[in-house]
């Protein structure tokens, strides 16, 4: 199979249709022209200048959002956290964490982007707390108690397999990772989902081992009790009028689970339930593989620096520490870059498949970038025409773009700076927006140790005050760029998608969106050089309408089509 993909890609005939779909899509109806805005909290705008952001500074920058195109807006953590991972440590699901405001403070943030015809969804943690969340200490204490099977717990978590000696017992290397020593009452180990300070909920395992009695199937009370309460805290905030949730580490929930079954049951119980009660509410993965998550039910899914390959081999040079997250992925120059040394195949071929299969049940997002990677801004592509060529792709593909905060206007992506809160490598990323040409960049008034993190303007350049009245900014490209979205329907969230160029020569990247009506042509050269796609021929007139001559042009031929493209190039073309 993967050969003859290979020798259709060849030819730069990737088409993938409606008609391909195993099921009708049963998505709430907003998502078709969703376009999503994602705020990392704490780095958004402070109002009270204790350096961190809060709610009301999300509430006083909605009109900027909205101006921006986006219509929906996605919030990393916000609940009570005890800050050892950004907010993914969560001590209590049901309260808005105090520095950044009250659950009243998110009613009105959510009363206010609805009234403004906006959607507004949340980061929910389903597989882990804290271990500083009440559930976990009662858990800790003993067996009888309300929240005692919440977690999973045992005094000895050795196999007779592969076990290595350690602090004075048999201990397998991989329950050395997966379980922590503890001092606790309950049990001398705990399982966890993430750090060690990051305790599994007990969903249940997969195929529990009857020589493990702390493995329950996933029927017994206790995980069933764990459910039970994942759909309370969505039904708490769903009557506060939230319109979905993001859902961290969602393929994480049951555990032996290696072929996702039992996790893709559990979700779909949550969509039947949800589809009852909440119908219009969506529901997005942090799963890395579409395919799966759309069968679990969810809305969407990312196609991104995790999961199935592609994301990485566009985007994240090998020199930077994302580069290195995935060493398996064997791509040795990133697409995006002026070197122009990068390859299209692991990206094309990936991604054609998730798109293939998913077409009609759900969505694909390809994020400009998120809280846990780095920005498009990085050493090797920094300028504002670099930078446009890579939002023309983020913003021209199907599926449902996500905008992350400050990328709109070329925020950088800061390698070296102290971890905070647990960011480590993702502290670059986690920065302040940048507003004014201050020494805060409008995002506080206090000192400027007190920041979140510190802030890099460029001399005032990535800014929103000085990009606003800049016609040829970042800023202004994007929102045209969104605006062009909305009025083409070929370049819509569910729109064919087809590579039309030849990924044996990768420079320029040319593909096709149609709906049935209009037909648009993207064409993009991150490189620093001139090049030339050969397309087959499209039959119309063809009009430019992003990008000019210095940029490059279309020539219409008898046989075939021809893209000459200047050096950092982007162009879209319509066919009628």
């Amino acid at each position: 199979m993967r050969n003859i993909l290979m020798k259709i890609l060849s030819a730069g005939a990737v088409m993938l249709c409606v008609g391909n779909a195993a099921k009708a899509m049963k998505n709430p109806e907003w998502l078709k022209t969703a376009v999503f805005y994602q705020i990392y909290p704490s780095s958004y705008m402070d109002t009270d200048n204790d350096g961190i952001g809060d709610l009301h500074g999300i509430y006083q920058r909605l009109d900027y959002i909205q101006s921006l195109g986006v219509n929906a807006i996605w919030l990393n953590p916000t609940f009570l956290s005890n800050w050892e991972d950004g907010g993914y440590d969560v001590i209590d699901f049901y309260k808005i964490d105090p520095r950044f405001g009250t659950n009243t403070d998110m009613v009105n943030l959510i009363n206010e982007v609805h009234r403004r015809g906006m959607k507004i969804c949340l980061d929910l943690v389903a597989g882990h707390t804290s271990d500083k969340c009440p559930w976990f200490i009662e858990s800790s204490e003993g067996k009888d108690m309300h929240y005692s099977d919440y977690y999973i717990w045992t005094d000895n978590p050795y196999t007779q397999d592969d076990t290595v000696e350690t602090a004075g017992m048999q201990v397998s290397p991989w329950a050395r990772h997966i379980y922590v020593e503890s001092n606790y009452p309950r049990a001398k180990f705990y399982r966890r989902n993430a750090g060690i300070f990051q305790p599994a909920l007990n969903y249940g395992f997969a195929d529990p081992n009857p020589d493990k009695p702390w493995e329950q199937p996933v029927d017994a009370p206790g995980p069933q009790a764990v459910r039970r309460e994942l759909r309370n805290i969505m039904r708490f905030w769903f009557e506060k009028g939230v319109d979905g949730f993001r859902v961290d580490m969602a393929a994480s929930l049951v555990k032996d689970d290696p072929d996702r079954k039992e996790t893709i049951k559990l979700w779909n119980e949550v969509r039947d339930w949800m589809e009852k009660n909440f119908s219009d509410r969506v529901l997005i993965s942090e799963w890395g593989n579409p395919v799966q998550a759309i069968e679990a039910g969810f809305d969407m899914d990312f196609f991104f620096h995790f999961g199935v390959p592609g994301y990485a081999s566009l985007f994240f040079r090998r020199d930077t520490p994302f580069g290195n997250y995935d060493r398996n992925n064997k791509y040795t120059d990133c697409y995006f870059d002026l070197e122009g040394k990068g390859d299209l195949h692991q990206f094309v071929e990936n991604y054609s498949n998730v798109l293939k299969q998913t077409k009609g049940m759900g969505y694909v997002s390809i994020p400009t970038a998120n809280h846990d990677f780095q920005r498009p801004n990085i050493a090797s592509r920094n300028t504002i025409p670099q930078l446009k060529v890579a939002m023309t792709f983020f913003l021209t593909m199907p599926g449902i773009p996500i905008i992350y905060y400050g990328d709109e206007i070329g925020m950088k992506w800061y390698m070296d700076l102290p971890s905070k809160e647990g960011s480590y490598d993702r502290s670059g990323c986690r920065t302040p927006m940048q507003w004014t040409n201050d020494e805060d960049a409008g995002f506080s008034k206090c000192s400027p140790e007190k920041l979140y993190l510190p802030v890099d303007t460029d001399g005032g350049k990535l800014t929103v005050e000085t990009q606003e009245s800049d016609p040829n900014s970042l800023l202004n490209y994007t929102r045209n760029l969104l605006a062009l979205r909305k009025d083409k329907p070929a370049l819509g969230n569910t729109s064919d998608w087809e590579m039309v160029s030849d990924v044996d020569q990768p420079y320029p990247m040319v593909y096709k969106r149609t709906d049935g009506k209009q037909t648009i042509i993207v064409a993009l050269n991150p490189s620093g050089r001139k090049v030339t796609a050969t397309i087959p021929k499209q039959n119309g007139k063809v009009t430019t309408l992003v990008g000019d001559k210095n940029l490059g042009r279309y020539r219409a031929g008898k046989d075939s089509d021809r893209i000459d493209m200047n050096a950092v190039s982007a162009m879209i073309f319509e066919v009628k």
